[in-house]
C-alpha cells in the first residue's frame, strides 16, 4: 500500500498531470479527425517526451493513446465517419441516434462506456497480468485464425435481410485488402501493372471512403433536389445516461469489457476487431435485434466499451512480455525503452514503483477524457446545426487532407474517390456496407495468420483443429453460419408457400 501511495504522489504531481491532460486533449482532437488518428499524434509527441522525466513522458504518451481511442467516437456519432478504425462499429447505431436528435446522449453514453471499459480493463490487467499474458502468448497463428473466423461470422448479423448479399459484401472487403505487394512473398497482386497500386489500399483510407463519400454524395443530391429539411439537433449541452440506462446496460458493458481486454491481449488483434465482436455480441443477445442499425443505444455501448478495454489488454503483453500489439503500443514501447524501462517479467521486480505510477496515470487519463469530452459535447453538437451541403463540403476537404496525411500519397486521395463512388453504388444496389468494413478489418489478419500457420505446419491443415481454442472458435463460427443459413432457407420456404396459397385462393374454382 505504501508503494501505491508513493506512486500516486509521483503520478499526480503537477508536471505529470499537465502532461497527461495535454496528451489526452491532443489524442481526442486527432482521434476525432478522420485520417489523422492517435497513432500520428503519438508519433508527434515522442520527441517531446525525450525532454521529460519518466512518468510525465509515459503519461503524455498514455494520455494521447487513451484520448485518441475515445475521440474516434465523436466524428463517428456526429457525422457518421469514424475518426479511428476502432470506432467503425460505433457508426452503425451512433450516427442514427444523432440523426434522431440524440447526439448529446449518444456522446455522453460513449464517454461513460469508454471510461468503464478502460478502467475495468486496467483492473483486470493488475490482478491477472501474469495469467493473461501466459494465455495470450499461447495463442499462436492457428488459434488467432480461428478467432478471426469466428469474428467474420458476425457478417451473419450485419447482413440485414439477405445473407447472400452480406457474404458478397464481406468478400468484396477482403478482396480490397489483397491489392498491393504481398508482405510474405513480395509478389504483386491486383496492381494491373501500375506502380502506384503496389502500396495497396490503407485501412483508414478505405474507412474514409466507405463512410464519408456516400454521405457527401447523398448530401449534395438532397441539396440539388431542394430537400433541405432542418437537421434534428438536441440541446447543446452535455447529457449523461441515467442510472436506469446504465443499470440496463451494465452486464453488457461488463461482458464487453472482458471481451475487449482479451482481444487486446492478443498481439495483432486490436480495437476494430474488438468493436465489431462486441457489437455482434450485443445484437445476438438482444431481445430485439431488429433495432440495431437504426439507433439502438446498446450499439454504442458495446463497441465503445470493448475498444477502450483493448487499451488495458494491450498493456498486458507490452509490459509483461515486451510485445506490442499495434503501432500505437509499439510507439509506447519505444517511450518505455528510451526512459530505461525494459518490458518483461523483470520489470515488475526491478521497477515496481514505475509500474504503479503507470497504473495511476491510466486512471488519470480516463478521468481527463471524461472531463474533456463532457466539456466539449456542447460544442461538438453544434456541428449538426451547419446546413448539410456546407457540412459535406467541410467533410470532403477534411477527408482529402486526412487521406493524404496517412502516407503523404495522392494515390490515397484517389482511392477515397474511387472506393467512395463504388460504395455509394453498392449501397444503392441493396448490398450492406457493414460486412464490407468487417472484411476490410479482418481480411489482412486472417490471411496473415492462416499463411503463418501453414508455414509452421509445412502445409498441414490439421494444425487448424489441433487445439481446443481452434475447435471451439471454428465450431462456433460454423454453428452461427449454419443457423443463419437454416433460418434464411426456412424464411424462403415460408414465403414460397404463402405465395402458392395466395395464388391458389385467387384462382376461381371450376
Amino acid at each position: 500500500m505504501d508503494l501505491f501511495f508513493s506512486a500516486a504522489q509521483v503520478a499526480l504531481a503537477p508536471a505529470s498531470l499537465i502532461a497527461i491532460v495535454l496528451g489526452t486533449l491532443l489524442g481526442v482532437i486527432f482521434g476525432a479527425i478522420p485520417g489523422l488518428t492517435f497513432t500520428v499524434a503519438m508519433a508527434l509527441v515522442v520527441p517531446v517526451s525525450f525532454t521529460l522525466d519518466t512518468i510525465p513522458a509515459i503519461g503524455l504518451l498514455l494520455g494521447t493513446y487513451i484520448g485518441g481511442m475515445t475521440g474516434g467516437s465523436v466524428s463517428a456519432i456526429l457525422v457518421g465517419i469514424p475518426g479511428t478504425p476502432s470506432a467503425a462499429a460505433t457508426v452503425l447505431d451512433g450516427h442514427p441516434l444523432a440523426r434522431k436528435g440524440k447526439a448529446s446522449l449518444a456522446l455522453g453514453t460513449a464517454v461513460v462506456a469508454s471510461a468503464f471499459g478502460g478502467i475495468l480493463s486496467l483492473v483486470i490487467m493488475v490482478v491477472s497480468v501474469d495469467l493473461v499474458a501466459q494465455l495470450a502468448i499461447r495463442f499462436g497463428p492457428a488459434e488467432t485464425f480461428a478467432l478471426l473466423i469466428f469474428g467474420l461470422s458476425t457478417i451473419c448479423g450485419l447482413a440485414q435481410r439477405s445473407l447472400i448479399k452480406g457474404l458478397i459484401a464481406g468478400v468484396l472487403g477482403v478482396l480490397v485488402t489483397t491489392i498491393g505487394i504481398d508482405d510474405m512473398e513480395g509478389v504483386e497482386r491486383m496492381t494491373f501493372g501500375t506502380v502506384v497500386m503496389q502500396q495497396g489500399v490503407n485501412l483508414l483510407v478505405a474507412m474514409i471512403a466507405l463512410f464519408a463519400v456516400p454521405h457527401v454524395i447523398d448530401a449534395f443530391l438532397r441539396h440539388h433536389a431542394e430537400e433541405r429539411a432542418a437537421p434534428v439537433v438536441d440541446a447543446a449541452r452535455a447529457e449523461l445516461p441515467g442510472i436506469g440506462d446504465l443499470l440496463r446496460h451494465f452486464w453488457l458493458m461488463l461482458r464487453c469489457a472482458f471481451l475487449g481486454t482479451g482481444i487486446g491481449a492478443i498481439p495483432g488483434a486490436g480495437g476494430p476487431i474488438a468493436g465489431f465482436l462486441a457489437y455482434a455480441h450485443a445484437r445476438r443477445w438482444s431481445r430485439d435485434p431488429a433495432r440495431f442499425g437504426k439507433g439502438e443505444m446498446a450499439g454504442v455501448v458495446a463497441p465503445e466499451t470493448a475498444n477502450n478495454a483493448v487499451t488495458g489488454g494491450a498493456m498486458i503483453p507490452l509490459l509483461s512480455l515486451g510485445i506490442p500489439g499495434d503501432p500505437a503500443t509499439a510507439i509506447l514501447l519505444s517511450g518505455l525503452l528510451i526512459h530505461g524501462l525494459i518490458p518483461g517479467p523483470m520489470l515488475f521486480v526491478q521497477n515496481p514503483g514505475e509500474i504503479y505510477e503507470i497504473y495511476v496515470a491510466i486512471v488519470v487519463a480516463y478521468v481527463a477524457v471524461v472531463a474533456i469530452q463532457l466539456l466539449g459535447i456542447r460544442f461538438f453538437v453544434r456541428l449538426l446545426r451547419v446546413p448539410a451541403h456546407l457540412l459535406a463540403m467541410g467533410i470532403l476537404v477534411m477527408c482529402a487532407y486526412g487521406a493524404f496525411s496517412v502516407r503523404n500519397s495522392v494515390f490515397d486521395v484517389i482511392s477515397v474517390a474511387v472506393l467512395g463512388g463504388l460504395s455509394y453504388g453498392i449501397a444503392r444496389a441493396g448490398i450492406p456496407l457493414p460486412p464490407v468494413i468487417l472484411g476490410l478489418v479482418l481480411g489482412p489478419a486472417i490471411e496473415r495468420e492462416f499463411r503463418t500457420a501453414m508455414i509452421m505446419s509445412d502445409g498441414d491443415l490439421s494444425i487448424l483443429v489441433a487445439t481446443i481454442p481452434c475447435v471451439l472458435f471454428l465450431g462456433l463460427a460454423a454453428m452461427i453460419f449454419g443457423a443463419r443459413m437454416f433460418g434464411a432457407a426456412r424464411a424462403t420456404l415460408f414465403t414460397l408457400r404463402t405465395e402458392e396459397k395466395t395464388r391458389a385462393s385467387a384462382t376461381p374454382s371450376e
